[in-house]
C-alpha cells in the first residue's frame, strides 16, 4: 500500500518542469560558452569543475523540491505558487533587454529563452491555482470546468 497518493496532473507539470530546466541548463552551459561565463562568473574558481559542481548542487536542490511535490508539502506548493507567477517578470525584462534598454544577459536567444520560459511558469502558476481552486493545494487541474472531486465530507460548496 502506498504511504502517499499517485501523483496527479499538477504535481507532473510540475516535476517535467523541474526535469526540463535541468536538462536545458545542463544543454546551454555545455554548449554555449558566452551564457556559461555569465552565469558562472560571480562563482570562484572556473573550469569545468565548477560547472558540474553547480549543475550536482542544482540537481540535489530540484530533487529536495521534488520530493516536496511527491508527499504535497503545503509551504512549498504556496513557495512555487509564488515563484512561478513572478517568472511574469521575466516577458517584459526580455522585452527591454532585447531592444536595447536594459544589457543583456546573454545572446539575443537566450534572452528570448528566459522570456520563454517566464511565459512557462506563469502558465505552470496559473495550472496550480486552478487545481488549488478545485481540489486545494496540490488538487489536479481539469482540462474542463466539471468538478469531477468532491471537496473531504462529500459536499461541494463551490
Amino acid at each position: 500500500m502506498a504511504r502517499y497518493p499517485s501523483i496527479n496532473r499538477t504535481q507532473r507539470v510540475v516535476l517535467a518542469f523541474f526535469v526540463l530546466a535541468w536538462v536545458m541548463l545542463a544543454g546551454i552551459l555545455a554548449f554555449s560558452r558566452d551564457v556559461r561565463e555569465e552565469t558562472l562568473s560571480p562563482m570562484p574558481g572556473s573550469g569545468t569543475a565548477v560547472t558540474l559542481a553547480f549543475l550536482a548542487a542544482l540537481l540535489a536542490f530540484l530533487a529536495v523540491l521534488g520530493v516536496g511535490v511527491v508527499r504535497r508539502w503545503r509551504w512549498l506548493f504556496w513557495l512555487l505558487l509564488l515563484a512561478f507567477a513572478v517568472g511574469l517578470v521575466r516577458v517584459p525584462l526580455a522585452v527591454l533587454q532585447l531592444s536595447g534598454q536594459v544589457a543583456p544577459e546573454g545572446p539575443d536567444w537566450y534572452v528570448v529563452l528566459q522570456g520563454v520560459i517566464g511565459v512557462v511558469q506563469v502558465a505552470l502558476a496559473c495550472v496550480m491555482f486552478a487545481g488549488y481552486r478545485r481540489a486545494g493545494p496540490w488538487g489536479a487541474f481539469s482540462p474542463d470546468s466539471r468538478r469531477t472531486h468532491l471537496p473531504p465530507g462529500g459536499r461541494d460548496h463551490g
